[in-house]
This record gives C-alpha cells, structure tokens and sequence, in this order.
C-alpha cells in the first residue's frame, strides 16, 4: 500500500504509534511526527501538561480536535473544522481510541 492510500484511508502502523480517525465516512491516518507535536505543543503548550489534563478528564473538546489535526497525514486537505466536526459525529468514546494512541506515543517520546 502506498503512502498516499494510507493517509486516505489505510491501515494505520501501531508500531510508529499511529492511529486513525474517520473524517467524512472515510478512516484518516494521525501520525504523531516529531513535527506534528512540536505544532501541538506550540499551540496547546507542554504535551506533559496536555496528558495530565487527560488523565484528569479536564481534556478540552477543542485541545483534542486541535492534538489530532496537528497529527493528521493528510492535514493540507482536511480543515480543523472537519476534524471537530467527526469527532462531534462519532462522539468522545469512539474518539478516545485515537486520543489514548497520542497520548500514548507522547508518554513515550516517540516522534
């Protein structure tokens, strides 16, 4: 499978720490690149600090909306405003998959 069918819709690579999220019926690949969360962090602030908050279950809406699309693939092609609008669609339990991968992967350092 190419890279461009994996961020339209393949399987995502658990190993990497990435996770999928569907966005307009189709499965979107968050890949969480050293990049995509040095973006996050300079939006959000620290990554520590955004898993405490987590943990807590004091996780804003738009700080997981905003984790997400930082960490989308194909981010040039898919708005914020659609990212906020799947999460809203499949509600926060199917969303806590992909959050719980991020959040993962940002425990460990991957990137």
């Amino acid at each position: 499978m190419s890279r461009a069918q994996v961020a339209e819709g393949g399987s995502a690579n658990r190993v990497r720490g990435e996770a999928t999220l569907c966005i307009g019926g189709r499965d979107h690949l968050l890949r969480p690149s050293f990049d995509a969360l040095v973006r996050a962090e300079e939006e959000l602030g620290p990554l520590f600090a955004l898993v405490e908050r987590a943990g807590e279950g004091k996780l804003r809406l738009a700080e997981i909306v905003a984790l997400f699309w930082h960490c989308l693939a194909d981010r040039e092609r898919i708005g914020r405003e659609e990212v906020g609008e799947a999460v809203m669609a499949q509600g926060l339990a199917a969303s806590a998959k992909p959050l719980r991968v991020l959040l993962g992967e940002i425990l460990k350092g991957s990137g």
